[in-house]
């Protein structure tokens, strides 16, 4: 008896030895809580072709805005844990809408398994063609003139942008009108025609539009300026002390993914980032780019979580 329970046990082994080592045998799918076209969307198709390289099969990149995210998030939280469905989680999904969503359907944190971080990305505050505004003390001053006038963009409720904005109104002390989108792509659009006034969104999206001069970048969001804008100022040094905010997004599966299969794919994902290639892209863009455990970016999500909390009740921004 014991020797059949020792050549059972043998079996099970080595089958799952063989089921890891044929995965992935079939193409996988990338959830993307944003519309084709924008930051999200260009950051997830660069890492997913060189994932996909690493992994020799194909990564199918699955576009679903709205809502914060909330949705996709959902829609991958929901899916067969077997390593085929995979989330391009963001500051917004993972963080942010648990506080801005009292009837969230998805657990950030019960719900998937993190694989690791992968970017991290300031935003810049963007002012159109309409706006007289050349820095951010004027834009402030111009917004404290007419209260409640001046409009700013987002990819969407709940999404990072928009809470940018709002924490820029709690700590100026103004009044704008939010204004959401179903992504960063239909916004630039708007931007650029001038019937949105600013918005805080991935220096990825409107790079060529700042260089142009069709747009002004007034403000990057993060704490120290961006490599790829030096002469732009942090907002904070800009006059709003205290404004700090720099989106992060990451690679995670659905909760019960087997280890093994989560152990290949953060080892690709590990080779994928660190090609030379897409990390000179990434820079270039003003993204930074990111790599590490699955417990360190379980660890940022649960940091992040009151932090995001916190603001959200000081600005008062709802998802409405």
């Amino acid at each position: 008896m014991k020797a059949l329970k020792t050549a059972l046990a043998a079996t099970l082994l080595a089958a799952c030895g063989l089921a890891v080592a044929a995965f992935p045998d079939k193409p996988i799918r990338l959830i993307v809580p944003f519309p084709a076209g924008g930051a999200a969307d260009v950051m997830a198709r660069g890492m997913a072709q060189r994932l996909g390289s690493e992994l020799g099969q194909q990564i199918i990149v699955d576009n679903r805005g709205g809502a914060g995210g909330a949705p996709a998030a959902e829609a991958a939280a929901k899916s067969p844990a077997d390593g085929y469905t995979l989330f391009f989680g963001t500051m917004g999904t993972q963080a942010i809408n648990p506080a801005l969503y009292p009837k969230l359907r998805y657990d950030p944190l019960k719900d998937f398994a993190p694989i690791s971080l992968t970017h991290i990305t300031p935003r810049v505050l963007v002012v159109g063609p309409s706006v007289s505004a050349k820095s951010v003390a004027e834009l402030m001053a111009l917004a404290k003139a007419k209260p409640g006038t001046l409009t700013y963009g987002s990819a969407g409720n709940g999404s990072s942008s928009h809470l940018s904005g709002a924490l820029f109104e709690t700590l100026a002390g103004v009044s704008l009108v939010h204004v959401p989108y179903k992504g960063s792509a239909p916004l630039l659009v708007d931007v650029l025609a001038g019937r949105i006034d600013m918005t805080f969104d991935s220096y990825t999206v409107y790079e060529e539009h700042i260089k142009s001069g069709k747009v002004r970048a007034l403000g990057v969001t993060s704490k120290a300026r961006m490599g790829a804008l030096p002469q732009v100022p942090t907002i904070a040094e800009a006059g709003l002390k205290g404004y700090d905010v720099s989106n992060w997004l990451g690679l995670l599966a659905p909760a019960g993914t087997p280890r093994d299969v989560l152990a290949v794919l953060h080892g690709a994902l590990g080779r994928a980032m660190a090609t030379p290639a897409l990390k000179q892209q990434l820079v270039a863009l003003g993204i930074e780019p990111a790599f590490g455990t699955p417990e360190e970016f379980a660890a940022l999500i649960r940091a992040e979580l009151p932090k995001w909390a916190d603001i959200v009740k000081r600005s008062g921004a709802t998802a409405d």
